[in-house]
């Protein structure tokens, strides 16, 4: 691995600093990448979801592992200097060692960070599969950012109360730190006192997922957060403004949804002016 997918590594491992999230407004493509970036993005992140639905495929693995790869490459390119950390899923592997092969392909890309959701797996399964991860990344002597996911709380029962499931995600995320992560993501937390306690709790970097309703970067800031995350959320803001431009035009016949889209030269010179 080169010299500057190390310095990459290093940086976006630094930009993870409680108190002073790194934000990151996930990206799908090469022109969502350069917009992202120019906005400001001190680093970039793919979403599952949104990689997914730009292949034709559902999210939930239903794209193939080497379709995701060289989307992912084409975003490390689009985004130039800055470092590029992609959602792999659950590694897109049946066995421990399976996800190590799929984190030598990723490294292959010039992405330096993963996250790995633990699909629910029992928590030794899952900690064994985040130390694959991280020994082929030390094989490959890139520091890999990498960031250790459980949905227990998107995917919560009726029968599990909050203060069951916040013990479940912190037991989840203590073994997943470590098992070898370099910070934990824990979507489907909005309420400040359930995310100032897994801050708490766990001894790494917190990584929400934000939206509308959540609280700010900077309410999340003062919380502890390191991470802040749109997943899909640019995406489905995205297809949202096609659908209600194609549904204009082929209803009304007219084209006001049109209005306020970017300029063709503004787009065309994301590309080239490189």
């Amino acid at each position: 691995m080169t010299v500057e997918q190390r310095e990459k590594a290093r940086v976006l491992r630094e930009l993870h600093c409680p108190g002073e999230p790194l934000v990151l407004a996930n990206v799908w493509d090469a022109t969502s990448a350069r917009l992202v970036a120019a906005a400001g993005a001190r680093a970039l992140a793919t979403a599952s979801a949104s990689v997914s639905w730009a292949l034709g495929s559902a999210d939930g693995e239903g794209a193939d592992r080497s379709r995701v790869l060289a989307q992912t490459e084409l975003i490390v390119r689009a985004a130039g200097p800055l470092p590029v950390t992609a959602d792999l899923e659950s590694g897109f592997a049946e066995t421990a060692a399976g996800v190590g092969g799929t984190v030598e392909a990723l490294l292959a890309t010039g992405a330096v960070g993963v996250n790995l959701e633990d699909g629910g797996r029992p928590v030794a399964e899952a900690a064994e599969r985040i130390a694959a991860a991280r020994a082929a990344a030390d094989a490959a002597g890139v520091p890999l950012f990498v960031n250790g996911r459980t949905d227990v709380f998107l995917h919560a029962g009726g029968a599990a109360g909050p203060a069951e499931l916040l013990d479940e995600a912190v037991t989840r995320l203590r073994a997943y730190a470590e098992a070898g992560v370099d910070g934990v993501f824990a979507p489907g937390v909005s309420d400040p006192a359930v995310i100032a306690a897994l801050v708490g709790a766990v001894p790494a970097p917190l990584n929400v997922l934000a939206g509308p309703g959540s609280p700010s970067v900077p309410e999340l800031a003062a919380l502890g957060v390191a991470r802040i995350s749109l997943g899909p959320g640019l995406a489905k803001a995205a297809y949202a403004a096609v659908r209600r431009a194609a549904e204009e035009v082929y209803g009304d016949g007219t084209y006001s949804a049109l209005g306020g889209g970017l300029d063709y030269g503004e787009l065309q010179g994301l590309f080239v002016s490189r």
